[in-house]
């Protein structure tokens, strides 16, 4: 064994003298793995919410989504569009044609998204898990068309999930200025009817803003017959999303733009991403703190440790020695600190996915959740490790260089 880590590892865990030492060398353990504890559960906080926002999105957001790079749509007999339904790791390929568009019904008027789709929808995402009403699923039927809106739509548009009277759409025409004289002239119009449900994503943005149809009703509405605006796409079982979407790009070429789940609420996740890094680098100067409480257990030791000291330099021991000896002293109590912290922080979070610990609220039903979401992931668990680690040693660098040349 390394004679430096051996004396260290004998210092560490030896009786001293002064039983003050090992009470001091015990709160820096005790300091080092509470802050390490926090860094592992609040990550995994933030882990558990990012999961539980991509899992919202993905009854409505496709696994992935195409979309031209230049212009607002393109044609749906495109070569690559042919190429994109031919690949093998492609189950589903959805045509989608959204827009905007003003909505008018008893008397109130909103703006919102019309998103067409065809009749595969259902078996590209779990529509049913976000209906309510009771009606049944139907973008069209005979000459019928029907639109199922966002929860928070309807209740701006005084509708329940079942309406009796069909609500006016209305959308610009394509390249026409607006006559003042006669101002609905310069709109196509048409009717959506009731199919008896609505959804709720649990998200604004598309509760209160959108309206599923038939993609002939879009196409129709905003004079843009055989084009599309996207290409929602669902992979085979056992294709992995990068995979995935690394050979769509390749069917695809340059023109069009590919995105999986989190590029397409990227604003999202990434406000997501930097409150994670904030809150990391946060408890990370809270560690830094708790670490300069090994300087003074390390201060204590050297005076204690005078006598070993002369000894070993009687043998022969160089001052470089003898600071890598306290250094690595230093070290291990930063790395049993972390590696208690680590264990507690993973227990925490077992027993909060097991038994719900911490509450969202007091009121059962308030939140989507009823407590908070956790996820460990073991690559935050390598960076807590080696952010311990490089912190501790960071503390007591220059302070062990600088008591040993006074101390010893």
């Amino acid at each position: 064994m390394n004679t430096g880590l051996y004396i260290a590892r004998r210092y560490l865990v030896s009786k001293k003298s002064h039983h003050a030492i090992n009470i001091i060398s015990g709160i820096s353990v005790v300091g080092v793995a509470i802050a390490t504890m926090a860094l592992v559960c609040t990550m995994s906080v933030f882990n558990g919410f990012q999961e539980l926002v991509a899992d919202l999105f993905t009854a409505f957001d496709p696994q992935l989504r195409i979309t031209p790079i230049e212009g607002a749509t393109f044609a749906a007999d495109d070569e690559a569009v042919l190429r994109l339904q031919q690949l093998p790791e492609v189950e589903i390929c959805t045509p989608v044609l959204e827009d905007q568009a003003l909505v008018v019904q008893n008397g109130q008027q909103q703006v919102v998204t019309i998103k067409g789709v065809a009749d595969n929808i259902r078996e590209q995402a779990s529509i049913e898990d976000i209906l309510y009403g009771e009606g049944d699923f139907c973008l069209h039927a005979d000459v019928l068309e029907y639109g199922v809106m966002g929860i928070q739509l309807a209740s701006k548009l005084g509708l329940t999930a079942s309406f009796p009277d069909p609500i006016q759409v209305y959308a610009p025409k394509k390249g026409e200025q607006v006559n003042m004289a006669n101002p609905m002239s310069s709109f196509n119009h048409d009717e959506l009817q009731s199919p008896g449900v609505v959804f709720m994503v649990k998200q604004v943005k598309y509760d209160g803003q959108y309206i599923l149809t038939s993609l002939g009703f879009a196409q129709r509405l905003f004079d843009q017959p055989g084009q599309l605006s996207a290409m929602e796409v669902k992979l085979k079982d056992g294709i992995s999303t990068s995979n995935g979407k690394r050979q769509v790009k390749q069917a695809m070429g340059g023109r069009f733009k590919v995105s999986d789940r989190y590029e397409q609420q990227e604003d999202v996740f990434r406000i997501m991403r930097v409150e994670k890094l904030i809150s990391y680098l946060f408890l990370t100067f809270i560690l830094l703190v708790a670490c300069f409480n090994i300087i003074g257990s390390l201060s204590m030791l050297m005076i204690d440790k005078r006598a070993d000291v002369k000894t070993l330099r009687s043998m022969g021991a160089t001052d470089s020695l003898i600071n890598k000896i306290f250094m690595l002293e230093g070290c291990l109590i930063s790395l049993a600190g972390s590696l208690v912290g680590i264990v507690l922080g993973v227990a925490l979070c077992w027993a909060q996915q097991q038994f719900g610990l911490i509450a969202m609220g007091s009121v059962e039903g308030s939140f989507i959740v009823e407590a908070y979401p956790v996820s460990v992931h073991l690559s935050d668990v390598a960076i807590i490790f080696v952010t311990v680690l490089a912190v501790g040693w960071a503390a007591i660098w220059y302070p062990v260089r600088y008591l040993s040349r006074n101390l010893l």
